[in-house]
Order: C-alpha cells, then structure tokens, then sequence
C-alpha cells in the first residue's frame, strides 16, 4: 500500500513561505501542513538553492530572445538579397546570352549528372 501524498506546486510554495518568514517554527509549520520536518527542508533547500536561476532565467530568456530575433533579421536579409541577385541574373542572362552561349555554360566534366536525367538518377 502506497501512502505517499502527491503535493501540488502551489501547496509547497506556501510551505516554504511559511518557512522563510521564519514566524513559527518548522515543526509547527510541519504539524500545521501535516508535513514532515525533514520534507519541509528539503523544500526549502531547492527554494533557496534555485532563487538565483529565478532571476537569471528572465536575463537570459530576453537575451536568448533578442539573439534569435536579430539573427533571423539577418536571415530575411539575406534571403532578400539573394532573391535579388537570383531575378537579376535570371533576366540578364535570358537577355544578353543566346542559347548557344548558355549551353556553353554548363560544366559538363564536372556535373555528376548527365543532361538528360532528373536530379533523383532518373532519365528523362
């Protein structure tokens, strides 16, 4: 038979308030929670022991933030710029080249793909 009690977050914050106001003793609050003292102080040493993380947490949530959002400024900057070099090209090169010329372009000793297949190895 299990006779372990499940305490709710908010149960044990009120605990360990009780405790850290220090206006009654531990085995008061204990008896007064049906608590026992040595969980009481269990409690209280994760509460005093994580209260710094409390406060770094939020400095470093904000930092974490603005580092995200600038780089996904620089992100969208980029695509733009890329976007733009690639219409540019895309025109100028339909315009100044002729068919022969672009074919020419093709680097066909280095391609590991023949012409004529699909980017999957299958042929056309």
């Amino acid at each position: 038979m299990n006779t372990k009690r499940q305490h709710t977050a908010s149960f044990k914050a009120q605990v360990v308030q009780e405790v850290l106001k220090e206006e009654k003793t531990i085995a008061q609050i204990a008896a007064e929670y049906e608590v026992h003292p040595t969980q009481l102080r269990r409690w209280k040493a994760i509460v005093v022991e994580g209260m710094a993380s409390l406060f770094e947490e939020k400095d470093g949530k904000a930092a974490m933030r603005a580092e995200y959002e600038e780089r996904l400024n620089d992100l969208y900057g980029e695509i733009g710029r890329l976007t733009t070099q690639l219409n540019w090209l895309k025109k100028n090169l339909a315009l100044h080249l002729s068919r022969d010329e672009r074919l020419r372009l093709i680097e066909r000793e280095r391609s590991p793909m023949s012409i004529g297949e699909s980017p999957s190895g299958e042929s056309e």
